[in-house]
């Protein structure tokens, strides 16, 4: 049986790779990328997350889907694909994420039991709408909270104060799931109870702070929680 943490009152989500599939895009277009197209779809992720930090280091911040766009082409460019359509539909695919398949009756759950839920995402706010609406979840989640209005991509500290702003509780009182594991242990340094929700079976990150619990699926909440 899994420990319990104590007065938690938000369950709050990091967006992409945890709640939504940010390889579902390449998913739907697949046929158009042939057998590059899980090579490719991993290096626009590695280099949308990339140019988050780097971006925040240089001091020039720049929105979430300009990042995402640039990631993208650099992509397409590192296997000599040269199609401007592919790419305007690659990143209409990104605006409608497919959900992971635990996601709804999850926060559902949650949202029965009396917490607050809530997404707190690199995700430019615009994004976040159309990813949430289009996946059906607007009525099992209180908020999506974008690192926009700061102006700075996680983990930097501001970000994650923005959940205790936001909803007037303390980092003790928050349960941050994260699929990143660089954001969990930012989460973690912060303050937050953290679970990291290890989809791909990946080895823990060597920075300070660890979260408390690792899982594979968002499933494992319930039971953190107590809820089944």
């Amino acid at each position: 049986m899994t420990d319990s943490p104590g007065n938690i009152k938000a369950c709050v989500f990091d967006a992409y790779g945890t709640l939504f599939d940010v390889h579902s895009a390449v998913a739907k277009h697949r046929q158009r990328l042939g057998e590059q197209g899980a090579e490719v779809s991993a290096m626009w992720r590695t280099k949308q997350l990339e140019y988050t930090w780097l971006r925040s280091l240089m001091g020039d911040y720049t929105d979430f889907w300009q990042v995402t766009s640039e990631a993208l082409e650099y992509a397409l460019d590192s296997f000599a694909i040269a199609d401007a359509d592919l790419h305007r539909d690659l990143m209409q695919a990104y605006l409608n994420l497919t959900a992971y398949e635990e996601v709804p009756a999850v926060l559902q759950q949650l949202k029965a039991a009396g917490y607050i839920t809530a997404i707190l995402s690199n995700g430019e706010p615009g994004m976040l709408s159309s990813a949430v609406e289009g996946a059906g979840l607007d009525a099992v989640l209180d908020k999506s909270l974008s690192v926009h209005p700061l102006q700075i991509y996680k983990p930097d500290p501001r970000v994650y104060q923005l959940v205790i702003d936001e909803f007037g509780i303390e980092p003790q009182e928050v349960l941050f799931q994260s699929s990143n594991a660089w954001d969990a242990a930012g989460a973690a340094h912060f303050g937050f109870n953290v679970l990291w929700v290890n989809r791909f079976n990946q080895r823990p990150e060597r920075l300070p702070a660890k979260p408390q619990y690792e899982a594979k699926d968002l499933n494992h909440l319930i039971e953190i929680l107590k809820l089944d």
